[in-house]
């Protein structure tokens, strides 16, 4: 447990450095640079790559891997796949809106969050401010606000929520003070002239910090469990992997809560570019390519569901995850999940090597699931695929629930993934 601890103190910091997949493609790469990782410019030809790390960030997503000694065209490649990206609320163009004499602003839903969890918490701005000179990060602290209806004006509150997406997410800022502007406020922030601002992309965060809880302190309470939880944990996985004899990489992709369709997504060319360049950078030819994909594997690592205890009949009867009680193998008869028997066997291999316990996950027959970048990589470049995470409870909501253990277990076997287990 004491290991566990220092990885969640590790995680904590990670997911505050990173409210957005902009800041968290940010971290990663400084992360990846203190441990000597080199950061390649995608719009120059790359020279021949001799053995050690590189990684380079398109936006909010990052690309980063290790070369062994004496790569070569019979090389493999193991990968480990994730995303950066949360439901949240984007800000809108002209953003400024007064409303019965509250300043508010103005936001579109982006993804698929529980919305009323967003209610009545201390949100922040974050995301990029683009100039006609470079694209700045900016992060606020606590100043919006999304307020509830009291119970006394709306007593169908105690039968359940029900939130209009157009007139009651609207976040507050400020009461009887027109003067209010929230693009200035993010220019202030990002030290950067309004007159400057060309464009934006700008998302609500929840302020409160990550915190250790649980009458046994084994649960994590935090926002962006889904899926930072991954991108930890495979980060941390290849900062350990210094001695694996594939090529090893870490996939951080963005905008995977709103379908992958994107330059920076999993739908996108991102990865399949880059593997061809660290393939032509370490001397194999094309036509050895396609082989080298078919002896390569995927690990796509995403947040799963536990069984939520006032709702068990949510889930399969027989397949009940528990917080705490290891990693998930995530499995779907309609492939919303890539993994099969023999993308199982590399997952429970690992779990071996790494002694760890692992859970099943499956959906009740009568609820759909949802999907994750593994199909969608499987698909995109024939990649033998498993998608694999920890289970939480609350998924999409403004704050998720993680076990401690399964936390660092995750890290440990994707580490024991990237060494060949």
């Amino acid at each position: 447990m004491a290991d566990a601890r220092a990885h969640v103190d590790d995680l904590a910091q990670f997911v505050q450095a990173a409210p957005t997949s902009y800041h968290a493609a940010r971290e990663v790469g400084e992360r990846l640079a203190k441990a000597g990782f080199q950061r390649l410019d995608e719009l120059t030809d790359w020279p021949e790559l001799a053995a050690g790390g590189y990684y380079f960030i398109r936006e909010g997503a990052v690309i980063a891997w290790r070369i062994p000694e004496g790569a070569g065209g019979d090389s493999s490649a193991r990968i480990i796949g994730s995303h950066t990206d949360s439901p949240a609320f984007k800000l809108k163009p002209n953003p400024d809106i007064t409303a019965v004499g509250w300043q508010q602003a103005g936001v579109e839903v982006y993804g698929g969050p529980i919305v009323h969890t967003w209610t009545d918490r201390d949100l922040g701005f974050a995301g990029r401010l683009v100039t006609r000179e470079e694209t700045r990060l900016v992060k606020t602290g606590p100043i919006a606000r999304i307020p509830n209806v009291a119970i006394h004006l709306d007593r169908s509150l105690a039968e359940g929520v029900q939130l209009d997406r157009q007139q009651h997410l609207q976040p507050i800022l400020a009461v009887d003070s027109p003067e209010t502007d929230v693009l200035e406020m993010l220019c202030d922030a990002a030290e950067i002239g309004q007159d400057e601002l060309l464009g934006y992309d700008i998302f609500t965060y929840d302020t409160q910090p990550p915190a250790v809880i649980g009458a046994e302190e084994q649960f994590f309470a935090s926002t962006r469990m889904d899926n930072l939880s991954s991108v930890h944990a495979g980060l941390t996985a290849l900062l350990a992997a210094e001695d694996a004899d594939d090529i090893v990489v870490l996939a951080a992709f963005d905008h995977e809560e709103v379908g992958s369709g994107s330059r920076s997504g999993a739908a996108g060319p991102i990865l399949e570019d880059a593997l061809r360049r660290i393939w032509h950078s370490i001397g194999a030819e094309a036509h050895q390519f396609p082989a080298m994909i078919s002896r390569s594997s995927c690990v796509s690592a995403d947040a799963g569901h536990a069984i939520n205890p006032n709702h068990p009949e949510k889930h399969d009867p027989w397949n009940q995850p528990l917080l705490t009680k290891g990693p998930l193998l995530k499995l779907n008869a309609n492939q919303r999940y890539a993994s099969d028997a023999l993308s199982a066997a590399i997952w429970y291999k690992a779990c071996e090597e790494a002694e760890v316990e692992t859970q099943a996950f499956v959906s009740r027959n009568t609820i759909p699931c949802g999907s994750t970048i593994g199909p969608i990589t499987a698909a995109r470049l024939g990649l033998q695929t498993v998608d694999v995470g920890v289970p939480l409870l609350g998924m999409h909501s403004a704050r998720e629930l993680a076990g401690v253990q399964d936390l660092a277990d995750l890290a440990a076997v994707l580490e024991a993934y990237l060494l060949g287990a």
